[in-house]
């Protein structure tokens, strides 16, 4: 089994009652979701807005979410660790996950092809990942920024070590 990667820390500023700007929180994500048919598969919830423009002093929604999906006009930071795959992800295999707003193609090349109605920014903080589209795939290292547009996808970390992985979802149009 592959090495978990180190914690996050999350460090929020606000403004006080004076108009001052403060550090307000400092520490783990509230939200912290563990697979348990995938060990080391990790999903932090950072943030979440409910709309836009977003009011700056708008609590943080992360710890309401439960899907993958942003608000309707929101937006969703997370950062997800993918262990390597294995047979959890063998073909044929039930989903590891079936969250609400993802559509999934059960005869895809890959158990963790989906969909949604966002704009994706990925960005790869640590590790490699191939990411996978119908019609090709390319590999991903630290540092690479893929924006995916509500096309069909999936992970697959070839390697034998976690890939941590910033995404921020943003709401978008369907795109049928």
């Amino acid at each position: 089994m592959a090495t978990e990667l180190p914690p996050i820390r999350r460090i929020v500023t606000a403004i006080n009652a004076s108009g001052k700007s403060y550090i307000a929180e400092d520490g783990p994500p509230a939200h912290v979701r563990r697979n348990p048919t995938r060990p080391g598969f990790v999903v932090r919830n950072l943030w979440a807005t409910g709309g836009n423009p977003a009011p700056l002093g708008e609590p943080d929604l992360s710890t309401e979410m439960r899907g993958v999906m942003p608000r309707p006009g929101g937006t969703f930071f997370k950062v997800i660790d993918i262990p390597p795959d294995d047979e959890a992800l063998a073909p044929g295999s039930p989903q590891v996950a079936n969250e609400p707003g993802l559509r999934h193609d059960s005869n895809a090349r890959h158990p963790g092809m989906h969909e949604t109605d966002t704009i994706d920014y990925a960005i790869v903080l640590s590790g490699e990942i191939h990411a996978l589209v119908d019609e090709g795939e390319v590999l991903m290292k630290a540092g690479d920024v893929l924006i995916h547009r509500g096309t069909n996808h999936a992970w697959a970390n070839r390697s034998k070590n976690i890939c941590r992985i910033l995404f921020v979802l943003v709401d978008a149009g369907p795109k049928r």
